[in-house]
C-alpha cells in the first residue's frame, strides 16, 4: 500500500495585488506572489524606489492619482454618515428599508475600489 502525503494548503495575499491565492506548505521557499507579473512589478518597484532613495514606507504616486483617492474616500465617508442617520430611524428595523441602506452603502464601497 502506497504511502500518503498530507498536503496543508493555506491563502496568503500576493505581496504585490493582495489577490489571494492558494500556498501548499512543504521545502523551499514560500510564495509571496500570485502570478509572475505581480512579481515582476514589485521587482521594479523596489528597483525604482532605490534609484529614488525612497524607505520602504514611502511611496510615489500623481497628484491626480491622490487626488482620485481623496475623493472616493471623501464619498465613502459621507456615505456612512448618511447610512447612521437612516439606520437611526424607526422604520430602519423593517428588513427592506435595511436592505436599501445596506445597498446603498456598498455602492459608494464599490465605486471607492473601482478605479
Amino acid at each position: 500500500m502506497p504511502t500518503r502525503k498530507i498536503v496543508t494548503v493555506t491563502q496568503q495575499g500576493c505581496r504585490w495585488c493582495g489577490r489571494k491565492f492558494a500556498v501548499a506548505g512543504g521545502s523551499g521557499r514560500p510564495r509571496l506572489f500570485c502570478k509572475q507579473a505581480c512579481r515582476q512589478r514589485d521587482y521594479e518597484a523596489r528597483h525604482r524606489a532605490q534609484e529614488l532613495g525612497l524607505g520602504e514606507d514611502e511611496l510615489v504616486i500623481t497628484r491626480t492619482q491622490l487626488e482620485s483617492v481623496q475623493d472616493r474616500l471623501y464619498v465613502l465617508a459621507r456615505t456612512v454618515e448618511d447610512a447612521d442617520v437612516d439606520l437611526a430611524e424607526p422604520e430602519a428595523r423593517r428588513a427592506k428599508e435595511l436592505r436599501r441602506v445596506l445597498d446603498y452603502l456598498l455602492d459608494a464601497a464599490r465605486e471607492c475600489v473601482t478605479p
